[in-house]
């Protein structure tokens, strides 16, 4: 019987490719790291309470249903990016010695620009927001939001931002890898238990630095894209360092109640849905899939910017978290106090508010 278990154990390990067998290793090492932060916040704050254990279970199961998904042969989006690498590869304009120092330090900076505009992207762009923001769906901010992923990922096909890097002389197989790298580092700075880290804030992508990323104020939206550094942030003026005194609420600006890993995954897909079969137009249609979140054709939408202009006409500063009622479109009283001010002014439309 033992011999039989064995082999069962063997064939099984055989039957998964060299991906899922990473997944399997890291997720589960990630579960358990991220299970003692867990304990570890309730022995702090000595109550079960300070830690959403339900949610872990939650991203959990999310895992569990990207395995799943890995399992399915490659859809059409990520089916042509990753040939298109290797197309790429093939025409580059020269070949970046991988056996040298500089190469790799040269890997670093150009993955990290890559990932930097992909991560942009993510935010601001509908279509790349519907897998994305399942990263940003837990209320509190704990090892477990790092490996909080999307199970759609195939669909956006995401990684088609990193095949320029093989028209730059990079192989497609160290592309994947250093990304890989990339998304390893991020896995410690998801933590609300590690305070400032003095020189290092606006130099490295830090706790600190991150907690500002997945925060919900309006001051700290589309913020800090970096992989590894923050040297693109503040080339392209995106970085934001994190105020002592701005207490921070974490999650989806219209924070997500569910414990639901398949809603929690697939929410966005169907409000994109729904968008688009009201749309009025094509142009209404594209709007809707590839604008940024909250976009609405009669601007009456909640992007960032729209954020802003609300809690500065309600509120005397472009600060703070929206209050539920703006969010749902039930500010009426409220928002007539904004005196005009421009795609600020008037009502929301709520069926225009996609869980930013």
């Amino acid at each position: 019987m033992f011999e039989t278990i064995t082999q069962s154990l063997t064939d099984f390990w055989q039957t998964l490719d060299s991906t899922r067998v990473l997944m399997l290793v890291l997720g589960g090492l990630a579960v358990s790291i991220t299970a003692m932060e867990g304990l570890a916040i309730a022995r702090r704050h000595r109550s079960n309470k300070a830690y959403d254990w339900r949610a872990f279970w939650t991203t959990v199961r999310i895992n569990g249903w990207r395995l799943v998904v890995e399992a399915i042969p490659m859809g059409a989006v990520l089916g042509a990016s990753l040939p298109l690498g290797a197309w790429m590869y093939e025409h580059r304009f020269w070949t970046v010695p991988m056996d040298t120092w500089w190469g790799w330090v040269a890997m670093f900076f150009t993955t990290e620009f890559f990932y930097y505009w992909m991560h942009r992207a993510g935010h601001r762009i509908r279509w790349y927001w519907a897998s994305h923001q399942v990263h940003h769906s837990g209320n509190q901010y704990n090892l477990a939001a790092a490996f909080r992923q999307s199970i759609t990922g195939k669909i956006t096909g995401a990684f088609v931002f990193f095949a320029p890097q093989c028209l730059l002389g990079f192989p497609p197989e160290v592309v994947l890898f250093s990304y890989a790298m990339n998304l390893v580092y991020q896995f410690w700075i998801h933590t609300d238990l590690v305070p400032k880290l003095g020189w290092l804030e606006g130099i490295l992508n830090t706790p600190s630095a991150h907690r500002v990323h997945h925060a919900a104020n309006v001051e700290y939206l589309d913020a800090n894209y970096g992989g590894t550094i923050l040297l693109f942030d503040r080339l392209f003026g995106t970085y934001v360092p994190e105020k002592d005194d701005v207490p921070i609420r974490y999650g989806l600006v219209k924070q997500v109640t569910t414990y639901s890993a398949i809603k929690i995954c697939l929410h966005e897909w169907f409000s994109i849905g729904r968008d688009v079969l009201r749309a009025r137009s094509l142009k209404d249609a594209l709007g809707y899939v590839f604008m940024p979140p909250g976009w609405a054709p009669d601007g009456r939408g909640l992007t960032t910017e729209q954020l802003r202009a609300h809690m500065k006409a309600l509120t005397g500063s472009a600060t703070g978290v929206p209050p539920e009622a703006l969010l749902d479109g039930k500010l009426a009283a409220v928002v007539a106090a904004e005196k005009g001010g421009g795609a600020a002014a008037g009502a929301v439309n709520p069926s225009h508010v996609p869980a930013r």
